[in-house]
């Protein structure tokens, strides 16, 4: 199916489907570039800059839908056991073969998408050239502590709205909401009013919160969900394809969260963004995506001169 920008369709996946979009086109020979959203429980709407690096080098660019999220199969029935890591990597695996990319691609994950596309890095998979990790934790403890520590320079009486609702249980209260938002606003994206894809995104989270609901908690800042606990850092040095980590200054994937990456992943270059909080792919797009674009150029060139030193 064509749509503006790009050729949708859907792939079946354990009796479900998932939505997809191509830009550009995928026999090409640079590195087609596969984007995860974040969340868990986003949508690719805010992450739909990205497809505009096809337009800046040439390169298809896939973004996806995960299970549970979009335009993908909706399924509020199912409980936190549902929801795991293996679900959304079988879907990622599933999704490469019925492009048939499994063999040659590269990968972008922004925050609970870097997550994924470290988990995925670190199974060594063959096809995988190239890693673009995107304001992402490498463990959640960390995630959550730093998360506290920003809150604390909030106005005092936001902080206080946050600690009663919490301490009461009452978290879809409005003023637990709006308090919420204040945090978003300097932490998660700085551009006001949010942008539209933005604006989507987190409508489509409050129409259906199943998978952030069950596998983050209510808030980026309240994690009671089954990822609590989740951590990379002592898998990290597995990762065996050239890496790029990207955040933002204001970002809530503080240097301390993303710090990991730096230490631990072997073939490492990290772009902060000084402008940026955790979008720096809507908050300084032009930068950002050219960083990525030059990026994955030169994944394209190392190929390229692999392929003829093996002809040669």
């Amino acid at each position: 199916m064509s749509a503006a920008g790009g050729v949708e369709g859907f792939m079946p996946f354990r009796g479900y489907r998932t939505w997809y979009r191509v830009t550009g086109d995928l026999s090409g020979p640079r590195l087609p570039l596969v984007v995860a959203h974040g969340g868990p429980g986003c949508t690719h709407d805010y992450v739909d800059s990205f497809k505009d690096i096809s337009a800046l080098d040439g390169r298809a660019v896939i973004h996806y839908d995960q299970l549970g999220n979009g335009h993908s199969t909706h399924l509020p029935e199912k409980g936190p056991e549902f929801w795991t890591v293996d679900l959304f990597l079988a879907e990622l695996d599933a999704l490469l073969a019925h492009l048939g990319i499994a063999e040659r691609y590269a990968f972008l994950g922004q925050s609970w998408g870097g997550m994924l596309g470290a988990e995925h890095a670190v199974r060594r998979p063959q096809g995988l050239k190239a890693l673009v990790i995107a304001n992402s934790p490498a463990n959640m403890h960390t995630w959550v502590s730093e998360a506290i520590r920003l809150r604390r320079d909030l106005p005092v009486e936001v902080q206080e709205t946050l600690h009663r609702h919490e301490a009461a249980g009452t978290l879809t209260h409005p003023d637990y909401i709006k308090a919420s938002m204040a945090f978003y606003d300097r932490h998660v994206c700085r551009v006001t009013p949010w942008p539209a894809e933005v604006a989507r995104t987190f409508a489509a989270m409050d129409a259906d919160n199943t998978v952030y609901s069950h596998m983050n908690g209510p808030t980026e800042f309240h994690v009671i969900g089954t990822m609590k606990d989740w951590t990379i850092e002592d898998r990290l040095s597995q990762i065996a394809v050239p890496t790029l980590l990207i955040s933002g200054a204001y970002d809530e994937a503080t240097h301390e969260v993303v710090r990991p990456y730096v230490e631990k992943v072997p073939d490492i270059r990290w772009v902060l963004f000084p402008d940026s909080s955790h979008m720096p792919h809507v908050e300084e797009k032009e930068a950002c995506l050219k960083a990525v674009s030059d990026f994955l150029r030169q994944q394209d060139a190392s190929e390229r001169a692999t392929a003829g030193t093996v002809s040669a």
